[in-house]
């Protein structure tokens, strides 16, 4: 039996959230500790299941992994004792990212079929693609992924068919002790990849970032520890951003970063919110009447796709018709059907109707949305998905009348940390229960 929230709504939310350090940038972040036999000191890591699970996996292949506060990390990989990740089976994707490090300390490496989130692929074969460009042999089974390589990798031309941010990092992880030049085209461009570089970097990496989406790499024979501190989850402040504006109230959000919110901030404007960037963070204010917008989910700069989910809530109660275009993952709006069963209007398309076309055009993938608002949400039953609906499904309870009852949150768990301390903080009701 799962744990289950009973969320309370229908009214405005004031008050301060601290934002944590971003799981997507800390995941990848333990990995890369992976390529070093020196000790590396990471500040501001998150609390939550999915930076557990990476633990674990960096500890299944020999990492001892310290503790040294709440949020502070010492991992020492001084001897990889197992090229295997097997009996972490299929708890997340970022296993996939241990395939360059183990092959780096080991000449080999299997990892388990990935699992996560179930908002559409993640080409798998992008990153495995990368790989053999640089010398790497793979063998695909039932079961997972087996690499070897003789020598050391060799650097490469990696042609991306789409910014991948997988791909992108995979692609770096395996290029940084590759023996020549890597260059990566089509790269992506995200502020967690940067984070990524910069502590490559510290660690005697040689990367530099071109214009055009390219990635220039040379490689190292030997890289050393170092200290690097996480950035503050963007996601997480985008989604209590959507919070204040959809219950019309007044959330000050403790270390969001103003230029990695750039895209966000302009839209909050668009549809007639507030914000006051201050010390310290941003003041979002739902003040005044909400409209409707056109929106497009695209790779960094482009509005996040992480971002789309508690942002369609907001649009939920704007005045008019709002339409959201999906380019980043196609399997995304399925969570829109529990917010209809709430009373939200929302219809979804295999159309294109964004500006351009995207790479879904003519699959029959219904990745545009059409919202009209103002409705009034109401109470409802929900099963959470994943992290990113979850959250979307709490702001949403948030914003209705009456009590939700949300199950399937270790889904929240593993991407939030204190997420329900963090809420109650700024007035919401909510009680977890077994």
């Amino acid at each position: 039996m799962t744990d289950t929230f009973h969320v309370t709504g229908g009214g405005p939310l004031h008050g301060e959230i601290a934002v944590s350090g971003a799981k997507n940038a800390a995941s990848k972040m333990l990995i890369a500790t992976l390529l070093t036999e020196e000790s590396v000191e990471l500040t501001n890591v998150p609390r939550q299941h999915e930076t557990e699970i990476t633990q674990e996996i960096i500890e299944a292949v020999g990492s001892k992994v310290e503790w040294v506060d709440e949020h502070t990390v010492h991992a020492r990989a001084s001897v990889i004792s197992s090229s295997s990740v097997r009996e972490l089976s299929r708890k997340n994707r970022i296993s996939v990212l241990a395939i360059a490090p183990l092959l780096h300390r080991t000449g080999e490496a299997f990892v388990p079929l990935v699992g996560g989130d179930k908002i559409g692929p993640r080409p798998v074969n992008w990153h495995l693609d990368a790989l053999m460009k640089m010398g790497v042999k793979i063998e695909a089974t039932s079961d997972g992924y087996h690499a070897h390589v003789d020598g050391r990798l060799t650097g490469a031309l990696v042609e991306l068919p789409y910014p991948s941010v997988g791909a992108t990092e995979q692609a770096i992880l395996a290029a940084v002790l590759a023996d020549g030049r890597t260059t990566i085209h089509n790269a992506a461009g995200e502020p967690e990849i940067k984070g990524l570089i910069m502590m490559l970097q510290s660690m005697g990496a040689m990367i530099q970032i071109n214009s055009g989406r390219q990635i220039e790499i040379i490689g190292v024979e030997k890289l050393s520890g170092c200290k690097a501190r996480v950035m503050p989850d963007r996601i997480e402040a985008a989604s209590y951003g959507s919070l204040a504006l959809g219950t019309r109230g007044e959330i000050f959000v403790r270390d969001a970063e103003h230029e990695h919110m750039i895209t966000f901030l302009n839209a909050v404007r668009k549809i007639g919110g507030e914000y006051e960037v201050q010390p310290g963070g941003i003041l979002f204010k739902g003040v005044g009447d909400l409209k409707g917008i056109e929106l497009e989910t695209d790779t960094h700069p482009g509005f996040m796709t992480d971002w789309q989910q508690p942002f369609v809530v907001a649009l939920t109660q704007a005045q008019g018709t709002s339409i959201v275009h999906e380019t980043v993952y196609e399997g995304r709006f399925g969570y829109t059907k529990a917010l209809i069963d709430m009373g939200a209007d929302i219809t979804l398309f295999s159309n294109c109707l964004g500006e351009v076309t995207c790479r879904f055009k003519g699959q029959n993938h219904k990745h545009s949305a059409v919202i009209t608002g103002p409705k009034q949400l109401h109470a409802a039953e929900i099963e959470v998905p994943d992290i990113r609906a979850g959250l979307a499904f709490v702001v949403a309870a948030l914003v209705a009348e009456g009590t939700s009852v949300l199950t399937g949150i270790h889904h929240l768990d593993r991407g939030y940390e204190r997420l329900q301390e963090k809420l109650m903080g700024v007035g919401a009701k909510m009680e977890r229960s077994k």
